[in-house]
């Protein structure tokens, strides 16, 4: 046998794996899991400092104080459902419209939360609450790639996301100041930026399984659905489309090691 000890990591949440170097303390487990969160956030930013920005800028124009915008963040936190509000604002349509609307591309994080939410054997309820709420795109994106490689942890969740969330909030409060100053943001290309963010979250996926078939079911019922319904509904329609194809081509797993997974009780290395 030999001297080297390992640190445990616990695939989709739940069992642990072992993994040479290191010691297999909640601690060191704790301290890996904020650093790599950290670590794999950081690229992240850079593409969310400048539509976070363009947010705040073009929410002052539109009305907004910036007492509102702010609030807006805070409690709404979700960039595309935040765009679209602004947009339909400056159109005069119905609250109750506004509101749907909002809704409907809100929808997609539902099918984040229903996803991920197999992996977070690790976390309790109410870390479960925060955690959904900050489920935001690259969240979701990394946590299942996180879940799949060593299993998700609420260190290294919140790590990222408490990441996300203040350069957010710092970033709308800059477009907010001084956004007045950028007179046309599509001149720098700054209203591309949001379409641009969401292909790279998607090609993220490439290596999945029926990747190309789920893509490309998705993305036809979302085209069809704007020239038919129209705005925002062809995200929800796309999303949904694109999940129940995922569904109907995923294989089932063992009930026992379903169990295994999620429950959090079996890791030791749950944090």
């Amino acid at each position: 046998m030999s001297d080297q000890t390992y640190t445990e990591h616990t695939p989709c949440g739940g069992m642990p794996t072992r993994n040479p170097m290191g010691d297999n303390s909640p601690k060191t487990v704790t301290v890996s899991d904020i650093k790599d969160g950290i670590k794999d956030v950081l690229p992240i930013l850079i593409a969310i400092v400048p539509f976070a920005a363009v947010f705040g800028a073009v929410a002052i124009d539109s009305g907004l104080s910036f007492g509102e915008v702010m609030l807006t963040s805070l409690s709404i936190y979700a960039a595309a459902s935040q765009y679209v509000m602004i947009d339909l604002m400056g159109q005069n349509v119905p609250v109750w419209s506004i509101v749907l609307a909002v809704f409907a591309v809100n929808f997609r994080h539902v099918l984040y939360s229903a996803s991920i939410g197999r992996t977070m054997g690790a976390f309790s309820f109410w870390q479960k609450a925060l955690a959904f709420f900050l489920l935001v795109d690259p969240q979701f994106a990394s946590s299942e790639t996180r879940a799949t490689k060593t299993g998700l942890r609420p260190a290294y969740y919140f790590s990222y996301a408490a990441m996300i969330y203040g350069t957010w909030m710092a970033s709308n409060a800059i477009g907010a100041l001084f956004g007045s100053l950028i007179e046309s943001p599509a001149t720098y290309g700054l209203d591309f930026i949001l379409p641009l963010y969401f292909t790279g979250l998607v090609t993220g996926f490439h290596k999945r399984p029926n990747f190309i078939l789920i893509l490309i079911t998705s993305a036809g019922v979302s085209l069809a659905a704007y020239l038919t319904i129209g705005s925002p509904w062809h995200i929800t329609l796309g999303g949904i489309a694109g999940l129940i194809i995922a569904a109907a081509l995923s294989k089932p797993k063992d009930t026992n090691t379903a169990k295994a997974i999620n429950t959090p009780e079996e890791s030791t290395a749950n944090v």
